[in-house]
């Protein structure tokens, strides 16, 4: 692959044609989730901050089988940057194995999730919603595991637009779902949160199956091989787990510390947790799409070192951050103008209780968060580079210190100072920031260049 400018002008258009359809795919799926809490806020605040809640901690009991699968992106990236195609869908057999086995190992988190809800001290009817949701969600785990089984093998080898297709096919039919469930039309009676856990699996289902159907698809399975591949095969299944283990821990370490961020913030009251579940979710709004762009910049760094092209992979981080920080200027630019009516879709004066405390919290949280969309876009750019170079472990290290950091701030900040909300939430901003330049510098330190995952053949 060449680089005819310096400037990066070819990386960028390379990493735009990959990424486009997974920022567009996780934006899909930033909007299921800001969808399912709008219709639940019309049965009340309570409801909305239950299924936030819940639905971050049945993520959290997922995200090491998560996180390990999602290395298959860099793994399979790098055998076709290697020109080893026949090793794609090997790969891609080993994680859907890893998926399987997932689900039933999932179901042992249902205590432990009761149990979370019940030291967090909140609202009794806002624990009996949550422990409702999570046992939905929780039991059909392995949708999500396989869509992102199937997920991570496309993006790899570079085929994103099957991503965007399944994630839209999951938008669809979670809205509609959700619609009928959550607020009962067509004759079906009104479940809330229950519903829309319902439809958060029926999404999750219709997705894998757009992503199975092509995965198994003859022009795939002729190209890449897919049903001779779709075996055990431990010395593949081995590299995964000696370089996706750590990004698992990672993404687990850093979900129970935003856990624990969001239970503290709904240890301060009803009104403190539905303006933290609506800064969240304009979170996601902002964050999820950047993950998008960490996706497809994984797999095109995967793709450059497996080539044995270190400067095409720092090309193509640098195109990252150009992209990046565009989108960011235009979210800051909306969240700190927009703060008010962006609030406002949430709320609703005949179901929410403590409203004008609510919205002015949210107001000024929306607001500060507007401040440190770029100490994300940092984070994940510089984490996928690093990543998809394979530089996983020290990579962990630092993307966990800085969580539990802010963490562990908010538990302190909470329950020993006893500062306001506001305080605290200002702290916490202070700490992202923190993370996204330890990230920046692990990633001008160098290391990462030096890296070799995948070897010529009879090497592994």
């Amino acid at each position: 692959m060449k680089t005819q400018e310096p400037n990066g002008r070819d990386e960028r258009r390379e990493l735009l044609v990959l990424a486009l359809p997974m920022i567009a795919s996780q934006a899909c799926e930033a909007l299921m989730m800001v969808t399912d809490r709008i219709f639940l806020s019309w049965q009340g605040a309570e409801a909305m901050s239950a299924a936030m809640a819940a639905g971050v901690t049945c993520f959290l009991f997922c995200t090491f089988f998560v996180g390990l699968i999602s290395f298959g992106n860099a793994l399979v990236a790098q055998h076709l940057g290697a020109g080893q195609r026949d090793r794609c869908a090997l790969v891609g057999a080993q994680l859907l194995m890893v998926a399987l086995a997932g689900g039933p190992i999932l179901l042992c988190s249902l205590p432990i999730g009761r149990a979370m809800f019940a030291a967090a001290h909140i609202d009794p009817f806002q624990e009996r919603l949550q422990n409702d949701y999570f046992f939905i969600v929780t039991c059909g785990a392995v949708l999500t595991l396989l869509r992102s089984a199937f997920a991570s093998y496309f993006s790899g080898i570079g085929r994103t637009r099957v991503v965007l297709v399944a994630s839209a096919a999951a938008l669809l039919t979670n809205a509609l779902v959700a619609y009928v469930l959550i607020l009962g039309h067509f004759g079906f009676p009104a479940l809330g949160v229950r519903g829309a856990a319902i439809g958060t699996l029926a999404g999750a289902g219709a997705a894998a199956a757009v992503l199975g159907a092509t995965y198994f698809g003859a022009e795939n399975a002729r190209e890449f091989g897919v049903w001779s591949s779709l075996r055990l095969h431990l010395p593949t299944l081995r590299q995964l787990l000696k370089l996706g283990a750590p990004s698992g821990l990672e993404m687990l370490l850093n979900v129970l510390a935003f856990e624990v961020l969001l239970l503290s913030f709904h240890s301060y009251g009803a009104a403190a947790a539905g303006a933290a579940t609506i800064t969240f979710s304009w979170d996601m709004v902002s964050f999820v799409p950047l993950m998008g762009l960490g996706i497809g910049l994984t797999s095109l760094v995967g793709r450059h070192m497996g080539a044995g092209s270190p400067e095409l992979a720092a090309r193509a981080a640098k195109a990252g951050m150009q992209v990046a920080g565009a989108y960011v200027a235009v979210t800051f630019c909306v969240y700190f103008s927009l703060a008010e009516p962006l609030v406002g879709v949430f709320l609703r004066p005949e179901t929410t209780a403590h409203l004008p405390e609510m919205r002015a919290l949210a107001v000024f949280m929306v607001r500060t968060m507007s401040l440190y969309v770029f100490a994300d876009a940092m984070s994940i750019i510089f984490g996928s580079v690093l990543r998809g170079a394979g530089d996983t472990l020290v990579t962990m290290f630092l993307n966990v210190t800085g969580h539990w950091l802010f963490g562990g701030a908010a538990v302190v900040c909470v329950r020993v100072l006893h500062w306001p909300a506001r305080t605290t939430w200002i702290a916490i901003v202070a700490f992202v920031w923190c993370i996204g330049l330890t990230l920046w510098a692990r990633y001008r330190y160098g290391h990462w260049r030096t890296l070799r995952v995948v070897r010529a053949e009879g090497e592994l």
